[in-house]
């Protein structure tokens, strides 16, 4: 009997680790996808200094970005449904890093947004393809795991390129921070191909009417449109949130400065502890539930930024951020799961909505910072919040939905 079941064991073992070692890959994917995204985040008071620029001007080195990944996500996504996954991701890591070793040498603030905004439209190659790499690779249940722990690889890259940002800014000028990240995004590309598994699953579609068919069907299932508006949402609040919290803490009683801004998002890293359990929370529990359990978290964490003082603030953007963090996670799972075919096309389309979110994040606090300062932003948080709650209340399934691989997800009843 032992001699039977060792090997049947051995194999099993080996099994496990293999799709263990390849969620980490997937994980190292999402690090080196948004490195680069937020790096002027922290810069941004001493980039408003440096340019004599108000708080809208320099926040658009931000919005570029985003508004570029919006714009390139739906093109990309269609794109990658008849090229391939591992090829389409390497190629843009190794892409983003070009403008992101230029940008280093952008004369003047309308230069840095231009490099800025090619920077963003490399990004959707690695973060629309990944998505559709997830849900084709793993079933329903282990989609969701393995796309929380692509979260934590986005959450550690995030918060690892502002903090390096504003770390090499205080020593040796914000120059040398985009050469510093261009450089490790080298090194990602070149990772990423070394351990990221080939498609096993991929099915090519060979006729670009056929694609561009499959992705205009998405536009009429209301509850993909519903989760495209939800993650409009989510990076709104993220991109608010984190683009004008500097301001408020460069600003007196707080006084930070660029080292010290760019260290609140190690307020980040608490996400990564919780959120590949969220994963597996989220299949017994039902995305809905999840996701209503998530943006809870998000407006506790958002309303106790206003307090006063710089521990409860650090406090309430971790909070707000891990239960941003976890409502991707489930919005992207439910997005794998509800959309049947073309799913590059589906990830492009919402990653398109999110990101457009996030431009406008970046913007429209800005219009109401001269007079209502933090306060305004705060409340346009908690506006989007309600927000994707009631669109996924209103539209989400609450019925099991038949998984990619077989079997059902229960969803929220």
């Amino acid at each position: 009997m032992a001699r039977t079941e060792l090997p049947d064991l051995t194999a099993r073992a080996a099994e496990a680790g293999s799709d263990l070692g390849h969620m980490m890959a997937v994980g190292l994917t999402g690090f080196f996808a948004f490195l680069d995204v937020y790096i002027t985040q922290p810069l941004l008071p001493l980039l408003a200094h440096q340019y004599r620029a108000s708080e809208v001007a320099v926040s658009m080195t931000i919005s570029a970005v985003t508004l570029a990944i919006a714009l390139a996500a739906p093109i990309i996504g269609m794109m990658a449904d008849r090229l391939g996954r591992k090829r389409v991701i390497v190629g843009a890591t190794l892409a983003l890093a070009l403008p992101t070793l230029w940008a280093s040498r952008a004369p003047d603030l309308a230069a840095l947004v231009h490099w800025r905004f090619l920077q963003g439209l490399c990004v959707p190659g690695i973060f629309v393809v990944t998505i559709a790499y997830v849900t084709e690779e793993w079933p329903a249940k282990r989609a969701a795991l393995a796309m929380s722990v692509y979260v934590v690889g986005t959450v550690l890259g995030g918060a690892s390129g502002r903090v390096f940002a504003g770390l090499i800014t205080a020593h040796w000028g914000w120059r040398a921070a985009f050469v510093t990240l261009g450089m490790l995004t080298i090194l990602g590309a070149a990772l990423t191909w070394r351990l990221l598994p080939g498609s096993r699953r991929f099915a090519r579609r060979g006729d670009w009417r056929a694609t561009a068919r499959a992705a205009f069907g998405h536009l009429r299932n209301p509850r993909l449109l519903a989760t495209f508006a939800i993650g409009f949402n989510l990076l709104f609040v993220l991109v608010a949130g984190f683009t004008y919290v500097v301001f408020n803490l460069a600003a007196p009683p707080f006084h930070l400065g660029t080292a010290a801004l760019g260290l609140i998002y190690l307020a980040y890293l608490p996400s990564l502890f919780f959120m590949p359990g969220a994963g597996r929370w989220t299949g017994r529990v039902g995305h809905r539930r999840a996701l209503m359990a998530a943006l809870a978290v998000t407006a506790f964490g958002t309303l106790l930024t206003l307090w006063p003082r710089l521990a409860p603030i650090l406090a309430g953007l971790a909070l707000c951020s891990g239960g941003l963090f976890m409502a991707q996670a489930v919005a992207t799972s439910y997005l794998g799961i509800e959309a049947r075919q073309a799913r590059s096309s589906a990830a492009g389309l919402y990653a398109a909505l999110y990101y457009i979110g996030g431009s406008l994040g970046g913007v429209i606090p800005g219009l109401f910072w001269d007079r209502f300062h933090w306060v305004a932003c705060v409340a346009l948080m908690l506006v989007a919040d309600g927000l994707a709650l009631a669109l996924a209340s209103r539209f989400w399934r609450s019925r099991p939905l038949p998984a990619p691989g077989g079997g059902a997800v229960p969803e929220a009843i």
